[in-house]
């Protein structure tokens, strides 16, 4: 049981990071499958073309989400690696997602419109456990403990009032 309370700890100290992570991904979700329902019926677009151009969307919209509210007090140093990392694995969650689609659409001949809204939300549940993993290893890193101090040290130096100078009397 103590591999138990381990996990369970570490869930408790990541529950503020799961819920805005949540918040912000469910969102995502909603302009998501939004924008695939919108595309797919109103330009004739094949399904899963449909599901990467509303999957591009979602992605601009999370990495703003994410990064302004989510990680907001995550390392800001280095936004072009940070960005061109978020990319990389938002591509790979991408092919996940619509991965799924694709299998049921053209694999299984599930093209309804309640089946490729089934898959397309189970394709962005399996890619969502692989990009929260990811952003948080990969793209919003933690700061490490000395760069934070020194932060928090300017910071605070920055709003103190100058001391007055040493009186010897």
């Amino acid at each position: 049981m103590t591999g138990f309370t381990a996990l369970r700890g570490k869930l408790a100290l990541m529950y503020r990071e799961i819920a805005k992570f949540g918040a912000v991904g469910g969102a995502g979700v909603l302009v998501n499958i939004g924008v695939f329902n919108l595309v797919r019926h109103s330009t004739g677009l094949q399904t899963v073309r449909a599901s990467v151009l509303a999957t591009l969307v979602s992605i601009a919209f999370n990495y703003v989400g994410f990064r302004y509210f989510t990680y907001r007090d995550r390392d800001k140093a280095g936004r072009t690696r940070e960005l061109g990392l978020f990319l990389l694995f938002s591509c790979i969650g991408l092919v996940i997602e619509n991965g799924v689609l694709f299998v049921a659409t053209y694999g299984f001949d599930w093209d309804s419109q309640l089946q490729s809204n089934v898959f397309k939300f189970v394709g962005i549940g399996v890619a969502t456990l692989f990009r929260f993993w990811s952003y948080r290893t990969w793209v919003f890193r933690t700061l490490p403990a000395r760069d934070a101090v020194e932060q928090a040290e300017s910071f605070l130096a920055e709003d103190a009032p100058a001391a007055p100078a040493d009186r010897h009397v």
